[in-house]
């Protein structure tokens, strides 16, 4: 749930250059963290029980600030909040209210700019896993546990064809071995 640097508001494509209508529903998003949050926290204690260890807060270009950065084997850990990137299970499928529209875009604007981001880092050789934060919530071994097998995996490729992500549904689930 990293801040990618997108300017925030008002977001690419709004239908209108009018300011955002502060309402009673939206009150709770004020001022929510980007950084350590719940899921993030616990993937990474999950991770570092593993004997995984990575390193927090790196820019590795265009501001890209991956939740998780594991330099050696190059792999780039995006913990994306189901909200804000758009889950397919637990995203919002319609907006109401007086900012419906701009909601609506800035949840696209988010997919667009991972899906630019996921690009710019495989091109450049790195390998991307994005989990969703309900993933983390429900599970946050097995999420672990999937940031782990990209990690330690030797037969990866350097460089992955773009738009290879390691990216699950939330509601799909791996067959045991």
């Amino acid at each position: 749930m990293t801040n990618h640097g997108d300017g925030g508001f008002p977001p690419p494509g709004s239908a209108s250059g009018r300011p955002w209508v502060a309402t009673t529903e939206g009150s709770h998003l004020r001022g929510r963290r980007t950084r350590d949050t719940a899921p993030e926290v616990a993937l990474r204690r999950a991770v570092h029980a593993l004997g995984l260890r990575y390193r927090l807060g790196r820019t590795l270009f265009n501001r890209c600030r991956p939740d998780l950065v594991f330099p050696g084997p190059c792999v780039a850990v995006f913990v994306d909040g189901c909200f804000w990137h758009g889950c397919p299970q637990h995203g919002p499928s319609r907006f109401r209210g007086p900012n419906a529209d701009r909601w609506a875009a800035k949840i696209e604007t988010n997919r667009q700019r991972d899906r630019r981001v996921d690009n710019e880092l495989v091109g450049a050789g790195w390998r991307v896993v994005r989990v969703w934060e309900c993933e983390v919530r429900r599970e946050a071994g097995e999420a672990a546990r999937r940031v782990a097998d990209v990690v330690r995996d030797p037969s990866c490729p350097d460089t992955l064809p773009a738009g290879s992500v390691a990216r699950r549904s939330p509601g799909r689930r791996s067959a045991p071995n």
